[in-house]
């Protein structure tokens, strides 16, 4: 692999100063060098953050055609996407929740034309993937594999899990194939190391898919580095056009249920007390009033403690879905869920991302507000879809810093058109 610089002094005074013997091996010319196979990831990265972007021309293998049909019509913004992708090979697909970005996907995928390897953060999303794959294309189940903690196969189109792929018994498996397409579902996760090595596997065209790729290290820019510059249009112009329901957020002040409780409060620091406040037992009477002001609307409840869901679930008499509970059984929550036999589920932070519950029409933020923009952004979005009305309420306590979080968490998605209000809780009123 050879890096070219448009000058000598790039490359002398910037990209021989900035990377390495490791990563830049010989000299070629005054404007050209030898690059480590293995280390192209790093020297994109290095010269990316030094304000010199590396244009990725290799001419790479990209593996065994795959005929593809997309049977689903996409939306005119739909296909500027997939338009904009093929001019570069690579990018990262950013649009709010219900946009349609796994249908883009696979419009994608179809126009390649390449064996594909799907990247996701956990199994639940390796499932959602194979379904929606098998309803919206021509692919055959036998075309179609999953590789992940509950299941190995390799097919021309595979999905797999970010830490299966990265771990190193595994490795091999994926660096033999020359995909034609890597998709990386929830983008975001890719600057952890171990997902970030799936960035060095070889293939042709890169996609990132993200509602927010927003990270609170400030470390966006590594993401379009090391997958492709942003693609997408505005949530507003969406929002405008009909095509994504516009939620409606409301941050809700609730007070302490008693002097001893917000005394208790005061007596703590650091983490006892965000979590007293993010526990304050008043929320529960909000929620359920918030609950019966509802009762014909499906509702997602989301907390940060195992206990505070166990409490909100007996209290409610509704399911409580966190990671600790067995794959199966949230999977069959969540179904039961989808096909309107359950309308209320209170989920940890296993629900904060790549699950599909399509009929959520409302969603209780009871905790969490420390979280980052990103996590707020995708609580959103478990409530957004094309038509029809969705509903977030965020209950944070008053006279605390759950007050400052919520308005900064609400605050990024404001800046993208969402529309937030704040108000005291009406059951304390």
């Amino acid at each position: 692999m050879v890096l070219e610089a448009e000058t000598d002094d790039l490359m002398g005074n910037v990209a021989r100063q900035k990377l390495d013997d490791g990563e830049l091996r010989a000299a070629i010319s005054d404007t050209e060098s030898w690059v480590a196979q293995e280390h192209i990831a790093s020297v994109k990265r290095t010269l990316y953050e030094a304000g010199y972007p590396v244009r990725d021309e290799r001419d790479l293998d990209s593996g065994e055609a795959l005929a593809v049909d997309l049977n689903v019509d996409l939306r005119r913004y739909q296909h500027e996407w997939v338009s904009n992708f093929l001019e570069t090979n690579s990018g990262v697909l950013v649009g709010p929740p219900g946009s349609g970005k796994t249908i883009t996907a696979l419009g994608i995928l179809a126009a390649v034309g390449g064996e594909t390897l799907v990247l996701v953060p956990g199994r639940e999303l390796a499932g959602q993937w194979r379904e929606e794959i098998l309803a919206r294309t021509s692919l055959s189940p036998e075309q179609v594999g999953e590789y992940h903690g509950g299941e190995k196969s390799i097919r021309p189109v595979t999905i797999a899990t970010y830490r299966v792929a990265g771990m190193d018994r595994h490795r091999q498996l994926f660096d033999s194939r020359a995909w034609g397409l890597i998709i990386y579902d929830e983008v975001h996760h890719i600057s952890a190391p171990i997902y970030r090595r799936s960035t060095d596997l070889q293939t042709q065209h890169r996609l990132g898919l993200s509602a927010s790729p927003v990270r609170e290290d400030e470390q966006e820019k590594e993401i379009y580095t090391l997958v492709g510059p942003p693609i997408g249009t505005d949530w507003d112009a969406l929002f405008e056009e009909g095509y994504v329901a516009e939620p409606e957020v409301e941050i809700r002040y609730v007070p302490w249920d008693s002097e001893e409780t917000q005394n208790e409060y005061v007596s703590t620091s650091g983490h006892a007390r965000r979590q007293a406040a993010a526990t304050n037992p008043a929320k529960l009477q909000e929620i359920d009033h918030l609950l019966t002001r509802h009762p014909d609307e499906q509702a997602l409840v989301f907390v940060e403690y195992l206990d505070q869901g166990r409490e909100y679930a007996d209290a409610l008499d509704v399911p409580f879905v966190s990671g600790e509970m067995p794959h199966y059984q949230r999977e069959k929550l969540f179904e039961q869920f989808r096909q309107g036999t359950l309308s209320t589920l209170v989920v940890s932070r296993v629900g904060d991302e790549g699950i599909d519950l399509p009929s959520a029409q409302l969603a209780v933020v009871a905790s969490g507000l420390g979280g980052s923009r990103r996590q707020g952004t995708q609580r959103a979005g478990r409530t957004m879809r094309p038509s029809g009305r969705a509903r977030m309420y965020v209950l944070a306590t008053r006279g605390t810093r759950e007050e400052e979080f919520a308005r900064q968490r609400m605050r990024y998605l404001g800046e993208k058109g969402v529309r937030v209000t704040e108000r005291a809780a009406e059951t304390f009123d």
